[in-house]
């Protein structure tokens, strides 16, 4: 009679607790990469906001006259707004109409004589900054 004992499979604790470990390690590296796309994934919706704001912004300033029409300067309210030199040196108090998921944005406008091939223009800037991103965009309303 042979008394040969039968074949055993299954994983020892040993194994187990490896195999723990492993798994662990690797569910953890996920999880932190997953934790840092997730916290800057707000960050392209403020830069596209900013940009849509500056944009807007531009717009409406480039579409005024070149030079004062009426001979009156220095207009108070942007309503009354009726060349590009009124919105020099303004910023976010003048813009009472914006949205209020607009409020943190912070804008600020410049507005300074430029020559563009011998014609004469004024230069307008415009940033628009909420946290650390900051859109700035330029455009050129000439005299002609």
């Amino acid at each position: 009679m042979s008394t040969s004992s039968p074949h055993q499979s299954g994983l020892t604790l040993i194994e187990l607790i490896v195999f723990i470990v492993v798994v662990s390690v690797g569910v953890v590296g996920i999880l932190s990469v997953m934790n840092v796309t997730v916290r800057y994934s707000a960050d392209p919706m403020v830069r596209k906001q900013a940009l849509a704001l500056a944009d807007s912004i531009m717009e409406e300033i480039l579409l005024k006259a070149y030079s004062d029409p009426d001979g009156v300067s220095g207009e108070s309210t942007r309503d009354l707004f009726d060349d590009v030199e009124d919105y020099n040196g303004k910023s976010n108090a003048v813009f009472t109409d914006l949205p209020n998921e607009l409020s943190p944005y912070l804008i600020a406008i410049g507005v300074a004589p430029h020559t563009l091939a011998g014609v004469a223009a004024k230069k307008v800037t415009v940033s628009v900054t909420h946290g650390a991103e900051s859109i700035s965009l330029t455009g050129y309303r000439a005299s002609y």
